[in-house]
């Protein structure tokens, strides 16, 4: 590739669509995939799933998870075993249930001090109450502690129902929903990604490519982020190990199509694929880069929460972003310029052909916008300001166990006979921990308090003690909060008792409250640093501040059509804490990729053209691309649905929701109608304004002769008139063979 005709291209971008270059790029890649598939193989291996790794790090209820170390296990929860004969128990009954103690302590993470058989006053069910180590594997481990249980209980007289609930078992039922998330989200992901692809680019062979590269991206990702999570400087969950997939599977195969569109529209006006490559990766690959490091930076700023869970996310997220984009300006390229043309198939963009996006679907729908802009987006900004008010039915306040799953799992149907025959708290009591020279006063002072049913002796272990407090509601209800925030008033007042109350109940509360925070301080950070890079992306104030405002509309718009869906579509009962902030996160930092790619282009445009016609030009030529890059990301934050639990169906939902009305509205019709109706304003105040003004318009642009006919060109065509003839240079027409 002649450097003559490559004059302006940076070094970066000749390097992998170079004859050379783009066999040391595959081979790189070739050598680090081959050192990555082992390490990514055991990132589920280390993963850390213990209690600390999802709560709120400074908690209250976080600090009795690590005081009872001295008590038992951080990873000991109870079982709590409920046998029901709705016609009464009979003596057999009983006699087979004390029999299935033994049974259960002989298991090997059952804990010796089985509690019970312990009747009910109607004498039609028993209850156990069985602590469970799950060791340092987490609540993943439970699940095959519970088949055992079961397999162990199976022994007992007809018509006597056994189900293992309580946190124990609630555990396992999430466990068997997690199991093969990995497989289960990163099948379904490719499945959409090759459907859609085969659809945009009518080719059998091309999607192979950016699917081959995503593959390699999410291979490397999980690489590094298991050498840092088995190095301790990570803390890797299930949560953030599933999303992962699905972020590292979309936005990758985003900025392939991105990429992939503009190496296309290049080879037109390029004879030498690898000509066309080095100035389609010059022209696209600024963009691609400032939506990846928008990601990256919104992600980041995930390390200012509170939730362990949420702070854990943001560099996972982060690595796997940046990965990704790593993959894509280097591996893809090259894969494209080695396998030629021919790869497009049966619809090859030849040399000198013509660009049909200049006439094409976007580009009707931008000539209908210019007849109105004003209009237009006035209507279109209150229709999504009209669909932010579902907002107002949004549920953020946590999911019960009940709700949590599409099904009605065993620990659930355990509740409900638990809720029928005892104290709805039975096996989730709240945890007190005192100074044990002050554990009588404090035991004193929880008796009286309203919403306790029991409470137990003081258990000493050196200088604190443990009391536990059996609640009288359901511990996931909103009552078993209250209860728990009386508990603390009455311990916290006790002189030097230093009493501290945790438990199931209590954490529920502490994560609510967390994530309450969080919303509060991670969604301006974010904000503010995307409107910081959008600000040095385009060297302006207007357009920044103007796009930051589309996208919280667009969220706005996704949240309140979303809970709208939740309570009167799908009937589930709410929503968890967290889910405000993970779609927010989703959708501002993935879905600004799309105003990004459009803005940089009109931004590209109207330095020679202007800005009104660039607008056109723009939504013209990344239309088709966004619009199916759109389609992917929206599909491959869908499969989330795929799992059988109502959490992560909402975050898919929410954020396909979103992205699909940031690219099929906010961005083609929204933003086009703003950059028509604001025009050389929306660049205030940087040079590109100054020049539109004062009609000196392409003397900045630094454009060659070619290059200004060949945008000229498009323009008049997109506006339906006669274009210029572009003048025949090197950089139009090249005799390099292909």
């Amino acid at each position: 590739m002649s450097d003559s005709r490559t004059n302006g291209v940076g070094r970066l971008a000749k390097m992998p669509s170079s004859r050379v270059g783009k066999w040391l790029v595959l081979g790189f890649w070739l050598v680090i995939m081959a050192l990555a598939a082992s390490p990514a193989g055991k990132l589920n291996d280390s993963l850390n799933n213990d209690a600390t790794s999802w709560l709120p790090a400074a908690a209250e209820s976080t600090q009795v998870v690590k005081q009872l170390e001295a008590f038992q296990s951080k990873n000991e929860f109870p079982a709590v075993v409920v046998y029901e004969r709705a016609s009464g128990l009979t003596p057999a009954d009983v006699a087979a249930v004390q029999g299935q103690v033994k049974a259960f302590e002989a298991l090997a993470n059952v804990k010796s001090g089985v509690v019970g058989p312990i009747p009910s006053a109607d004498k039609q069910a028993l209850q156990l109450i069985v602590p469970v180590d799950a060791g340092p594997d987490g609540w993943q481990a439970l699940g095959e502690t519970v088949k055992q249980m079961r397999a162990a209980g199976a022994d007992r007289p007809a018509g006597l129902s056994m189900h293992v609930t309580g946190p124990v078992g609630q555990a396992a039922d999430s466990s068997e929903a997690f199991a093969g998330l990995d497989g289960k989200l990163l099948y379904s992901a490719m499945a959409v990604v090759i459907v859609i692809l085969l659809i945009t680019y009518r080719s059998p062979v091309l999607w192979l490519v950016p699917v081959v590269s995503a593959v390699v991206a999410l291979f490397v990702a999980q690489a590094v982020i298991y050498f840092l999570a088995d190095g301790g400087a990570l803390t890797v969950n299930a949560q953030s190990s599933g999303i992962l997939t699905v972020i590292v599977f979309g936005a990758g195969t985003d900025y392939a199509l991105l990429l992939v569109a503009r190496y296309r529209e290049e080879l037109r006006r390029h004879e030498d694929r690898h000509e066309a490559m080095a100035f389609a990766l010059h022209r696209a690959g600024p963009a691609i880069l400032a939506s990846g490091s928008t990601v990256i930076a919104g992600m980041l700023c995930l390390l200012v929460a509170s939730m362990s869970s949420t702070k854990g996310l943001g560099p996972v997220a982060a690595i796997g972003i940046a990965v990704g984009l790593l993959v894509m300006l280097t591996l893809l390229p090259a894969l494209l310029v080695i396998v030629g043309r021919w790869v497009f198939w049966p619809v090859r963009p030849t040399f000198g052909s013509v660009d049909g996006t200049t006439t094409g679907f976007w580009s009707k729908v931008g000539a209908r916008i210019a007849r109105a802009p004003r209009r237009t987006w006035v209507v279109t900004a209150a229709a999504l300001a009209v669909a932010a008010l579902g907002i107002l039915q949004l549920n953020a306040v946590g999911l019960q166990n009940k709700d949590s799953f599409y099904n009605k799992p065993e620990s659930v149907v355990g509740e409900e006979i638990l809720a029928r025959h005892f104290p709805a708290g039975a096996g989730s009591p709240v945890l007190v921990i005192a100074a044990a020279d002050q554990v009588q006063a404090v035991k004193t002072a929880l008796a009286p308090v309203s919403g306790i049913s029991a409470v137990s002796e003081p258990v000493t272990r050196g200088d604190r003690a443990l009391i536990q407090a059996t609640l009288a509601d359901a511990p996931d209800s909103e009552a078993a909060v209250a209860t728990v925030d009386r508990i603390r008033d009455v311990v916290h007042a006790v002189p030097g008792a230093d009493a501290i109350a945790g438990g199931n109940t209590a954490t529920r509360a502490d994560t609510e409250r967390a994530s309450a925070t969080d919303n509060l301080r991670i969604i301006p950070l974010i904000l503010g640093v995307v409107l910081l890079i959008l600000i040095l992306l385009l060297r302006a104030i207007t357009a920044p501040l103007i796009l930051v405002a589309t996208v919280v509309l667009s969220f706005g718009a996704a949240l309140g059509l979303s809970a709208l869906a939740f309570q009167h579509l799908f009937g589930f009962a709410g929503t968890d804490s967290s889910f405000p902030l993970f779609v927010f996160v989703f959708l501002v930092a993935l879905g600004i990729d799309y105003n990004i790619f459009l803005m940089t282009r009109v931004h590209e445009e109207a330095r020679v053209v202007g800005t009104r016609r660039g607008a056109l030009m723009g939504l013209a030529a990344t239309g088709g691309v966004i619009t199916s890059a759109g389609l992917v990301l929206a599909g491959t934050f869908a499969v989330l649905a795929t799992l059988p639990i109502v959490a992560f169906a909402e975050i898919g939902f929410a954020v396909a929701l979103g992205v699909l009305l940031d690219t099929l509205i906010v961005r083609s019709v929204l933003v086009t109608a703003l950059n028509l109706d604001v025009g050389p304003r929306m660049w205030w105040p940087s040079s590109l304004w100054k020049n539109e003004v004062s009609g000196t318009l392409g003397a900045e642009a630094g454009v060659s002769p070619a290059e200004a006919g060949a945008v000229a060109s498009g323009a008049a065509e997109a506006q339906g008139q006669q274009a210029p003839e572009a003048p025949e240079t090197p950089e139009r027409i090249s005799t390099t063979p292909r």
